[in-house]
């Protein structure tokens, strides 16, 4: 297999190249699925899903950096019982925060 096959996808024939922001954001989205909690699971997945496509680097780093957090920690901020830490108070979380999962949209 050649050096540069992982950046490749075979398709009809053509190869075409993906970058490694698109490799990124497909596993920051099953990672969003596959929290533990369905929970978690259906908020951070859907969000995801709405929102990832969009992101550069430096919000694919903050939305990691949230996927490190602990569920219970997340409820908490989402629901307002507790305020985010400064250290993850970025754009990225209050775009989160905001959010509203829609049964049924995904």
């Amino acid at each position: 297999m050649a050096a540069d096959a992982r950046c490749q996808h075979v398709y009809i024939g053509a190869v075409m190249p993906v970058s490694d922001n698109d490799i990124r954001r497909k596993r920051l989205l099953f990672r969003s699925w596959h929290r533990g909690t369905r929970e978690a699971d259906l908020i951070l997945g859907s969000f995801a899903e709405a929102n990832l496509t969009g992101s550069d680097e430096t919000g694919l780093n903050k939305f990691e950096t949230l996927l490190n957090v602990p569920d219970a920690d997340l409820f908490d901020w989402i629901t307002g019982r507790t305020a985010p830490p400064p250290e993850y108070d970025t754009d990225v979380t209050r775009l989160l925060l905001a959010f509203r999962y829609r049964p049924g949209s995904t």
